[in-house]
């Protein structure tokens, strides 16, 4: 899974990106500070299954009962308006856009970057605004895709050469789009039963809207909310009309992460508190700005949100079920003796087959059945997969998984 982190200039999303990757990358008070991509790995939140099975296993994927699973992030290049357009660096932006499965729009709460990124006094801009263009910019560019093939489109259905979803889908396959994602954007948009030569403009603009929220659904960071007054309230401003947002400190992040590398203090991501070290000889100055993150972000916003936005977008916008294949149903352990060693990410809707599929597709060619390792029952292809599932795939072709 692949998650893309969006937004103009200079409201943090470098910062953001490092934080939640543990990797240095260049960060600067200046438009386009991002020009290529950071492409790293991040890790996303759940409960893990050693705690409901009661079950103890040493591995650095489980810290005290919570699993950190593995995400790709990406941090795309500055945006303006007009990047559907090629405007600054649009055509880039959105060719790196294309690769994230959910994205997260990091958004200057306090109002203190004007619409082309650069620096004013906080307050000054409507951090409304922003939410809302990233969105205008990103189903503008879908509503471009579709309307520069639309005259040979609605030719081909109305010759009954395709149907409207497969020709749609098509379309859009650059972006990882479906036909079954363009048939719940039709359902959505009540287009299902109507001939797309009758479709209006207004309705065509409605289905790519749809689509995207579909297929890049957007989560608002609204980072550098302990610069105002009321953090949630601030966020909460950002949100509605579907989209969700989570109040966020990423500078409190990275200061924290980088504490914690040098030993200074004990944190782990997404905690709400954070303990200094005795003895760890952190100095004033380091002192001092932690007692400030204590103060203005911990205190007021209960944590840093940096951790709580990447987990609001992999089980919120995305809603994925985490899933551990084994091989021993009995210990929940690989052939190895490692209890629990991999939790998989799996979309909505997925099957024991697609778990299979995952770990290999010799698995899945030769699936014969799975073992529900909780219950000791053998479960077939098509049972959906739930949070925190412990199966054994067994298959012909392969071994269980682990």
């Amino acid at each position: 899974m692949q998650i893309g982190l969006l937004g103009k200039a200079n409201v943090g999303k470098s910062t953001f990106f490092s934080a939640a990757t543990r990797t240095r990358v260049p960060t600067g008070n200046f438009p386009f500070t991002t020009v290529r991509p950071n492409v790293g790995v991040a890790h996303v939140r759940a409960e893990c299954a050693c705690r409901s099975l009661g079950v103890e296993h040493d591995i650095p994927e489980c810290d005290g009962g919570t699993r950190l699973i593995p995400v790709g992030l990406i941090d795309v290049a500055g945006l303006v308006p007009g990047a559907h357009e090629g405007r600054g660096l649009g055509n880039k932006f959105l060719d790196d856009a294309r690769q994230a499965d959910a994205l997260i729009h990091v958004v200057d709460a306090a109002g203190a970057t004007d619409e082309q990124g650069q620096p004013v006094p906080p307050g000054t801009r409507d951090p409304a605004d922003d939410a809302r263009f990233v969105e205008e910019e990103i189903d503008a560019w879908f509503s471009g895709i579709l309307e520069r093939e639309w005259p040979r489109l609605s030719r081909e259905v109305e010759q009954k050469a395709s149907r409207a979803e497969d020709g749609i889908a098509r379309r859009f396959s650059g972006l990882g789009v479906s036909a079954a994602d363009v048939r719940a954007a039709l359902r959505a948009c009540s287009l299902e039963s109507s001939a797309p030569a009758g479709w209006s403009a207004a309705d065509r603009a409605a289905l790519t809207g749809a689509l995207r929220r579909r297929t890049k659904p957007i989560l608002v960071a609204a980072n550098k909310a302990d610069l105002c007054a009321d953090p949630a309230a601030a966020a909460s401003g950002l949100g509605g009309a579907g989209r969700a947002a989570v109040p966020c400190s990423a500078e409190a992040e990275l200061l924290l992460v980088r504490a914690a590398e040098a030993g200074l203090v004990e944190y782990s991501p997404g905690s709400a508190s954070f303990s200094e070290v005795p003895g760890s000889g952190a100095s004033g100055r380091q002192k001092a700005a932690l007692g400030a993150v204590a103060g203005r972000v911990m205190g007021r916003m209960g944590g840093t949100g940096v951790q709580a936005a990447l987990d609001s977008a992999a089980f919120g916008l995305l809603g994925l079920v985490e899933a551990y294949p084994v091989e021993d149903e009995a210990k929940f352990c690989s052939k190895d003796g490692d209890v629990l060693p991999d939790a998989r990410l799996m979309p909505p809707g997925s099957t024991v087959l697609d778990l299979a599929r995952s770990v290999h597709a010799d698995m899945a060619d030769g699936f014969l059945h799975g073992i529900d390792c909780r219950t000791g029952r053998r479960i077939g292809a098509e049972r959906a997969l739930e949070r925190g599932d412990v199966v054994k795939i067994v298959s012909a072709l392969g071994r269980g998984g682990g």
